[in-house]
């Protein structure tokens, strides 16, 4: 047996033991599988915990106004000559007797339990740090409307793996429907070759048919179950026994012209309005990379407490100014400018290639729906026309003027024509669903009006 086969019949297997949890169980509605994903599909928590690194990143920024200070407790000993003058400097124990040469030269060792505070304060940058907080504030917003692209993804996901359960129910139910019929023309030509009037030719070939048909409903399962699988990993959920989905009615939904659309596309696609403000992000980083060639102005403090035990007394000090700082020889910084330039030209290549997609995809989509439309009134009109003929070449071979093969080749025909009108009012549903992905309009709300 293939893996596929294998696959497809456990899947029925499993689906025929959990097929009574249904039974009694209220529908599960568009609207609420779609609310389902929102809460649960990990997508949406990733997208979520990257908006809060956005909005840490912002905060981090806006850190670089506030001055910075240290505390300090630090503990040492040693005969180092320096250390050992001067250290007895700031603890204030200098005498007279400590300028003797020997006492100078061979000091014997001394310790130090050292307070100090310090700070920094930034006071002029040349609004390098004023661009970089623009810069965080602008990716905080570009991620916001990045999540709520995955939002979308995740409801055009869901809107297709429903269909794709409700597509797989409708070919079970023909299957199903099929073997009983092929059940009761197998007993028809069984009756009629006891009598005289078929041969024994017509019984094995509606043997067969009925065999076939009754693989037809064991894939059909197998497909209802993984289709209903893909559901559930699309919702985000654990996989559970399968429960009753609402069916969706086949609509005429409204259409608007390729310029409508893609104007609305290019307004409420939120990638497009990620895009924009990531653009104006790099351009404050390439800002602040030049900003960063100017010199800057910053003040400092120290504050310090030096003594020969922890807890004894002794001598403190204090020193205060302003520095000015400018980078003579900034070639890391040249380094960084011209790769915040790279980056411009690079997201300016984003920025056209996002929006030539956007109107491909629009394009696609606008395309897709009209076909879908149009499938949808043809594939009825087929299923009508394949069982108005299966109704004639049943008559005509209960009449003995047709053959076996013609009315099998009936029954085959309107099997496809139905199973090719149910496959077209799904894509259709789904057609539409991608041309409100395409257009940015796909929100829960939307997507209430394909149920």
């Amino acid at each position: 047996m293939h893996t596929r086969s294998r696959i497809l019949l456990l899947g029925a297997i499993y689906f025929l033991a959990a097929g009574s949890a249904c039974s009694g169980q209220e529908a599960l509605t568009l609207r609420q599988a779609i609310d389902k994903a929102l809460r649960q599909n990990p997508q949406a928590a990733v997208a979520e915990s990257e908006n809060h690194f956005a909005k840490a990143a912002s905060v981090s920024a806006r850190s670089a106004l506030l001055p910075k200070l240290q505390f300090v407790e630090d503990i040492s000993r040693g005969n180092d000559p320096v250390f050992v003058f001067g250290t007895r400097l700031r603890q204030q124990q200098f005498t007279a007797n400590n300028f003797a040469l020997n006492e100078l030269n061979t000091p014997q060792p001394v310790g130090n339990f050292s307070t100090r505070f310090s700070g920094t304060w930034t006071a002029f940058d040349w609004l390098k740090t004023q661009h970089e907080i623009r810069r965080a504030d602008l990716m905080e917003k570009s991620s916001v409307l990045a999540s709520q692209q995955v939002q979308d993804q995740i409801i055009l996901s869901v809107v297709q793996a429903y269909q794709s359960v409700l597509y797989a129910q409708r070919k079970l139910d023909v299957a199903t429907h099929q073997r009983q019929t092929a059940q009761s023309l197998l007993e028809s030509v069984a009756d009629r070759v006891n009598a005289g009037l078929a041969v024994e030719s017509d019984r094995m070939l509606s043997q067969a048919n009925l065999a076939a048909r009754q693989q037809d409903v064991i894939a059909a399962k197998g497909e209802l179950q993984i289709a209903w699988l893909e559901l559930q990993t699309a919702m985000g959920s654990e996989q559970a026994p399968p429960v009753e989905l609402q069916p969706i009615e086949f609509h005429l939904y409204p259409q608007k012209s390729m310029a409508e659309e893609l104007a609305a596309a290019m307004k409420s696609r939120p990638e497009l309005k990620s895009q924009l403000l990531a653009d104006a992000a790099q351009t404050a980083a390439l800002q602040a990379a030049r900003a960063d060639f100017a010199p800057s102005i910053s003040t400092y403090g120290n504050w310090e407490q030096d003594r020969t035990t922890f807890t004894g007394t002794g001598g403190n000090n204090w020193v205060a100014g302003v520095q000015l700082r400018l980078d003579l020889l900034p070639m890391a910084k040249r380094a960084e400018l011209a790769q915040q330039k790279a980056d411009m030209q690079r997201m300016d290549a984003l920025s056209n290639a996002l929006q030539q997609q956007v109107r491909l995809e629009v394009s696609r989509a606008h395309v897709q729906r009209q076909t879908a439309e149009l499938t949808v009134q043809t594939a009825k009109a087929s299923m009508e026309q394949s069982s108005e003929a299966l109704r004639i070449l049943r008559n005509r071979y209960n009449a003995g003027l047709a053959s076996i093969n013609d009315l099998l080749q009936a029954e085959d025909a309107q099997r496809q024509s139905q199973a090719s009108y149910w496959q077209a009012v799904y894509g259709n549903a789904v057609a539409y669903a991608r041309q409100l992905y395409s257009m940015g309009t796909l929100t829960p709300e939307a997507a209430e009006v394909l149920q």
